[in-house]
């Protein structure tokens, strides 16, 4: 090559950041390796339209130096390439370094063993020579439907795998109407929004409708801040490479790849460890990521919805939370009201939930009179609209009015209702008799009764172990 490594870089990241207007914008790459400059000139015009960035190296050792600056999403390359490496041997060298890039091989010289040993490679497609642009073309698209299938398969196995509030966001009061009309207005804009509200409230809810509204391509990923050490959410977050740690045996993508061109839902913000906050504030500065043990960055194009039920700006005060990362995210603050402060919109969240619910769960919807609801709105409701869909799921499975499924029926009355932390051992002998009745009816089938309690079977199995019961 002409270029020394500096140049090289720099022309790359901004060839691979910009788009056509000049704005950051994630775009596919892909390499091309034949030591043929027809073919690599040939491919590089015909796949423009199809890549952001499209780099074409005559031997291995030009491809590697190309590697070491660049993020490719595919590479295309000849099995006989002139040096010591041939084609097959460099992608096997490639996997076996725990690189998972997507390779189609182009070959004049075909026979079944070649064709054996490039499928073992880990090809994707295998293309003889002559071929026809259309030909190459097709290859492409389907690579690129797969690894996108994959990514959205990796994301719906991750949301089956949580716990999370699907019903929507209900309501008719002043507040809802208001924060609905503003998640209409920001949806289509890139900003980043800070989510806050108490536990509960459903700011997943509003960061999914303010996804769904923004006409973007990729994925919502949700990601729980404060659930992980800052270690394990780095490599979480930003992927890592093979051996950049214990037990990383290969090299995998992060979330922020899997949401590429989606929405990254960081919830628990407030809690993510400062060590990682710097990393994130860098990530949204740059619009680019850095995986764990790799030197070489990896564009983006993600929008982030940051959560929190804690009050960010008192965390910064009291040294909690990065100040500079508090004003990266506060681009546009949504506040969730509390359940307590529009109670009027507890009826309408009562029938919407024994609808889907009782549904859900193959119960019919019961009757609920008016006298009921009237204790229901005296409730302060403590754990918000989460703790009423619960209330109502218990009411059905147990075939119990509502009000005696809450802390404890003296719990429902007067301004005395109000959350009492001493009733927390009380919540817990709820919990575990529910559990274990769900257990019982489901005749011991862990698997069944984790599907209807809306839990993994790995929690269920946690807690009735904690609880001494097989």
């Amino acid at each position: 090559m002409n270029t020394n490594a500096e140049e090289l870089a720099e022309s790359i990241e901004r060839k691979q950041t910009t788009g056509k207007e000049g704005s950051a914008v994630r775009m596919a790459s892909v390499l091309i390796v034949d030591d043929e400059p027809g073919i690599r000139s040939f491919l590089q015009k015909g796949l423009r339209k199809y890549f952001g960035l499209v780099e074409t190296a005559e031997d291995v050792a030009t491809a590697e130096e190309l590697r070491r600056h660049c993020h490719f999403d595919l590479i295309i390359t000849d099995i006989r390439l002139p040096g010591q490496t041939g084609g097959v041997e460099w992608v096997k060298e490639l996997r076996a370094q725990g690189g998972a890039t997507g390779v189609i091989f182009m070959t004049a010289h075909a026979d079944m063993e070649t064709a054996i040993a490039a499928l073992r490679a880990g090809a994707e497609d295998f293309i003889l020579k002559p071929f026809r642009m259309e030909q190459m073309i097709a290859a492409v698209e389907r690579y690129l439907v797969r690894q996108k299938m994959q990514r959205e398969n990796f994301v719906l196995k991750r949301q089956v795998e949580q716990i999370y509030d699907s019903a929507g966001m209900v309501g008719k009061c002043q507040q809802m109407q208001s924060l609905c009309g503003v998640i209409k207005r920001v949806a289509p804009m890139p900003s980043t929004v800070l989510v806050e509200g108490e536990s509960g409230t459903g700011k997943e809810l509003a960061a999914r409708a303010i996804h769904e509204m923004s006409g973007r391509s990729g994925s919502f990923v949700p990601v729980n801040c404060g659930a992980m050490t800052a270690e394990l959410l780095e490599s979480e977050l930003f992927g890592h490479v093979k051996g950049a740690f214990t037990g990383a045996h290969l090299s995998r993508d992060g979330l922020f790849t899997y949401a590429s061109g989606g929405t990254l839902f960081l919830d628990e913000i407030g809690e993510m460890p400062l060590s990682m906050q710097a990393h994130l504030l860098r990530a949204l500065e740059e619009r680019t990521i850095r995986p764990v043990g790799s030197n070489r960055e990896v564009p983006v194009d993600v929008r982030i919805i940051a959560a929190s039920n804690r009050d960010l700006e008192q965390e910064v005060r009291q040294g909690k939370f990065r100040e500079d990362l508090y004003y990266r995210l506060n681009v546009l603050s949504l506040r969730i009201p509390a359940l307590r402060e529009r109670k009027e919109d507890i009826p309408l969240l009562v029938e919407h939930f024994v609808e889907i619910l009782s549904a859900e769960l193959g119960i019919a919807p019961p009757h609920l009179g008016e006298s009921e609801l009237v204790r229901l709105l005296d409730y302060d409701w403590p754990g918000n609209v989460r703790e009423l869909k619960n209330v109502i799921e218990r009411c059905l499975l147990l075939n119990k009015s509502p009000s005696l499924c809450l802390l404890g029926s003296e719990a429902v009355g007067s301004q005395a209702t109000a959350f009492d932390p001493s009733k927390t051992m009380l919540l817990e002998a709820i919990e575990k008799q529910h559990i274990l009745k769900v257990l019982d009816l489901e005749g011991g089938n862990k698997s069944a009764a984790a599907r209807v309690l809306g839990i993994s079977r790995k929690t269920l199995e946690r807690k009735t172990q904690a609880w001494g019961v097989n």
